[in-house]
């Protein structure tokens, strides 16, 4: 057996998997990691053990748990991540780069220096990059995001009245599809169906399997059905319910239900 440590860098942030190294720890540590871009600062988000040795081959290790010294470098990193965000504005503004920036962030040794921006096209920052470069005397990446990932960095409030999902506690933004919201029987009216981003809302992915699942053989609006009053039009549906109101002539409306996903006929309640 196994242990992994799943750590993030940032409140929130992707969780990233690594080979525990037989050190003893536990949810909400800070350790030091190695990473693809040099070592990292990190929080231990969760801990697994799994049986699978060939896994352990594809991570990176635990460098060891953060001390005192850790802690303090890596504050100092922040620090000076903030003013070199306000410098690589300056210096976008003065190139007159149509850029926003988001975030800065160093790794925990500064052999990299990270910036994340927003701009409506591409942008052409080989000049900006080798300002930074001379100031800072390390590498530096600059990344495009979308709105999505700036929704999660600045945060607000959904449509719900709560903190929104991306920024309270989901770790990845996952891909989401009208069809979902076409397979919840919701309104297509962008002001519903769309976050703070100007995106769909990441909700309505928690529920479209369950969705998926109850739609089963049942009928869309407009269809016409048989009943023991007689054939009738589907006038809505109920998919957690899975019943839906039919329209008899001379007889009205009969909410019916199908009975189970083998039974695929419906009886009147």
């Amino acid at each position: 057996m196994i242990d992994i440590i799943g750590a993030s860098f940032k409140e929130n942030g992707k969780i990233y998997y690594f080979n525990s190294n037989n050190f003893e720890l536990k949810e909400k540590d800070y350790i030091i990691v190695e990473t693809e871009r040099g070592l990292q600062f990190a929080k231990v988000i969760n801990k697994k053990t799994i049986n699978e040795k060939i896994v352990i081959n594809n991570l990176k290790n635990v460098v060891r748990k953060a001390n005192e010294l850790d802690f303090k470098k890596n504050q100092k990193n922040e620090n000076d991540a903030s003013v070199a965000l306000k410098n690589a504005t300056k210096i976008a503004e003065k190139l007159k780069l149509n850029m926003k920036f988001i975030e800065a962030s160093f790794t925990f040794d500064r052999n990299q220096l990270m910036f994340y921006f927003l701009a409506d096209n591409r942008v052409d920052f080989r000049d900006l990059a080798k300002e930074l470069a001379s100031i800072y005397k390390t590498r530096i990446e600059l990344r495009q995001i979308g709105v999505r990932d700036k929704a999660k960095e600045i945060s607000g409030v959904g449509l719900c009245g709560r903190e929104l999902c991306c920024s309270s506690f989901l770790c990845d933004l996952d891909s989401v599809t009208i069809n979902m919201a076409k397979n919840q029987n919701l309104s297509l009216n962008p002001s519903k169906i769309n976050g703070l981003c100007g995106r769909l809302l990441c909700c309505l992915k928690y529920e479209d399997d369950l969705y998926t699942y109850n739609r089963k053989d049942m009928p869309n609006v407009g269809d016409i059905v048989s009943t023991i009053k007689g054939d009738g039009k589907v006038l809505s549906v109920d998919i957690p319910r899975r019943k839906f109101i039919v329209e008899v002539p001379k007889e009205g409306n009969l909410e019916l239900s199908l009975i189970d996903d083998e039974d695929k006929n419906a009886r009147s309640n």
